[in-house]
């Protein structure tokens, strides 16, 4: 049984967004596998993230009946994706524009 993933204190807001940006255009849970291959994340960071974002309870673990864990955006995680990417078109992408 693999190990739990290290915790960390400040997470990249960017793979924050990407993970709960695949989770959001899916209509129903995804299969993790799924998820880390959709993100393009390497593996262990993205047991790290997904331990993460449980702990804040922004994803949920689905475990199906076919053995397979799939994970859903709840609904602390669907308002947590509406504000970050409210906060990175105001501020960051005007900062850009500004440049």
């Amino acid at each position: 049984m693999p190990s739990s993933p290290e915790p960390f204190d400040r997470p990249d807001l960017y793979i924050v967004a990407r993970l709960l940006e695949r989770m959001w255009k899916e209509e129903k849970p995804i299969l993790k596998t799924r998820l880390q291959v959709a993100t393009n994340v390497n593996y262990d960071v993205f047991r790290r993230y997904v331990s993460w974002m449980s702990e804040h309870g922004l994803v949920g673990v689905d475990n199906s009946l076919d053995g397979h864990e799939r994970l859903v955006l709840t609904t602390k995680g669907q308002e947590a994706y509406k504000k970050l990417v409210q906060w990175i078109n105001e501020v960051i992408h005007e900062r850009i524009r500004g440049a």
